[in-house]
């Protein structure tokens, strides 16, 4: 009953968008443009070229790894039989501030997994409180694990995730594991679907450089629709650009909420020194520390260190989605912040490490990170000026563009394994702007961090003219180069 009533209201959500596409359509006048208005097209066509090159590039990179290369390279791996197990497993846990409920499944996947796996496991959970020792302790005894099977606390003060994923990394070399060793870091609110760790672990062995690889996500919401389905998008889009980018080995991030690292990886002191401590020296903003984006360090350390990186799409995980507001504006604004945030504090240096070590598509894609927050309201603009200075009908032209573009974007999306709703072509919109706005505003404060889970930002000591310098120097860039922007598609419209 409750998957009937479910797919009426999908369908009556596909017929009510399209009803709107063919109500736009039919307002439009006969004669669209006028002489005046050939700049335009130009404008609109040119930056879209880029724009939906860049999408349609990644799209087929992706499809191609999930659908030809990817089987044949499992293939290759059921081939290898025995040989591709790994001497140990050990599955680390960071747990903060999550509710009882969420806890229990998390933990209750983790040690299903290590008794379902086969291999010599140690659980390491890296706790703050208490009460969350004891509820594993709990499911622990319930579940009677075999001997092989091992369990490890390691309990921190509540400075942070990095702080708590260093202790874990720092307590797993002292268990002195060998090179045939694998880690798998789990956050809080990840459940692990059933045989993750069997099918992640076999890739180490195929690809000899290959230092970290995470997995597909799917989520349970705690929220609204509008926010359930936000997140469900985000999932499907990453799972396309991650099988983009797995084609080259170049996962752009390890995943804090499940990726899995060789033992030497993890036990390096380099590698727990860039995710416990990571900095960046900003030529204005002068060096800050990072309170976020232990994924990002990871991957940037592995980059570093010489190793490549690589994407499980049939490894599955779910995560439990806690929005850090109720209202869906206030939630998507922070966690696009946060995110962002994440991404452009590592972008500038990641490009530094040049195109013999990231290879060429890797290094387009990065710097399409830094250009697409202005490609992104390229259109918008244009279209806001155009309708100004000639006429409404570019405007209601430019909302129809956008309509059927992101209803085939939608309906590319559901190719990837993940479903598709008829609020996805607005959300996708949504990302678009707002998401570019958002990342303005954060590529001219990047110093600037929170956690949404919890209420920690990043304090720094500085002197009153430094943080006076800081703030008005970030405001004056941030409008600067907006009116900048503005100004430069005036002229050409």
């Amino acid at each position: 009953m409750h998957r009937l009533r479910h797919g009426l209201l999908q369908a009556a959500g596909w017929l009510f968008y399209l009803s709107l596409l063919m109500a736009l359509a039919l307002a439009l006048p006969s004669t669209l443009f006028d002489s005046q208005s050939k700049d335009f097209i130009f404008l609109i066509g040119a930056v879209g070229i880029w724009r939906y090159s860049m999408g349609l590039t990644h799209f087929l990179r992706g499809m191609l790894f999930l659908y030809v290369v990817y089987p044949h390279l499992r293939r290759k791996v059921r081939r290898m039989g025995r040989a591709a197990d790994p001497s140990q497993v050990f599955l680390m846990v960071t747990s903060f501030r999550i509710d009882a409920l969420t806890t229990a499944q998390v933990y209750g996947s983790v040690i299903r997994e290590a008794i379902e796996c086969g291999f010599p496991t140690t659980i390491v959970c890296s706790l703050v409180e208490m009460s969350d020792e004891l509820l594993v302790k709990a499911l622990w005894h319930k579940a009677n694990p075999p001997a092989r099977v091992q369990l490890d606390f390691v309990r921190i003060a509540g400075t942070g995730k990095r702080d708590g994923l260093a202790f874990g990394f720092r307590a797993i070399s002292r268990h002195l594991p060998d090179s045939d060793a694998v880690v798998a870091v789990i956050d809080g609110d990840t459940v692990l679907e059933p045989g993750t760790v069997r099918k992640t672990v076999p890739w180490f062995k195929l690809f000899d450089n290959v230092g970290g690889l995470t997995t597909n996500e799917f989520c349970e919401v705690r929220g609204g629709y509008l926010m359930s389905e936000w997140h469900k998008l985000r999932f499907a889009q990453r799972h396309i650009n991650m099988c983009s980018m797995a084609l080259s080995r170049r996962v752009l991030t390890m995943t804090g909420r499940m990726s899995m690292f060789r033992a030497e990886v993890v036990t390096n002191p380099e590698f727990i020194r860039d995710v416990e401590s990571d900095s960046l020296q900003h030529w204005r903003l002068g060096k800050f520390r990072f309170l976020t984006g232990d994924d990002k360090s990871s991957w940037f350390s592995l980059m570093r260190l010489g190793y490549d990186t690589f994407y499980v799409p049939d490894a599955a995980i779910n995560t439990v989605e806690h929005p850090p507001e109720k209202s869906f504006l206030k939630a998507s604004r922070k966690l696009m912040f946060r995110w962002y945030g994440n991404n452009l504090r590592q972008n500038s240096r990641a490009l530094g490490l040049g195109v013999n070590r990231l290879g060429l598509f890797t290094s387009v894609v990065l710097l399409d990170q830094r250009i697409s927050m202005w490609t992104s309201l390229f259109g918008l603009t244009v279209a806001l000026l155009a309708s100004l200075k000639f006429d409404i009908t570019y405007l209601m032209v430019y909302l129809l563009w956008i309509g059927i573009t992101r209803l085939i974007l939608t309906l590319l999306l559901s190719l990837s394994g993940h479903s598709v709703g008829p609020i996805y072509p607005l959300i996708l919109y949504y990302n678009q702007i707002v998401g570019a706005l958002v990342k303005i505003y954060v590529f001219f404060r990047l110093d600037r961090q929170s956690w949404t889970r919890q209420p920690t930002a990043l304090k720094r000591d500085l002197a009153s003219f430094q943080q006076w310098f800081n703030t008005w120097s970030s405001r004056t860039m941030t409008f600067s180069a907006a009116s900048i922007f503005v100004a430069v598609l005036t002229q050409l419209v």
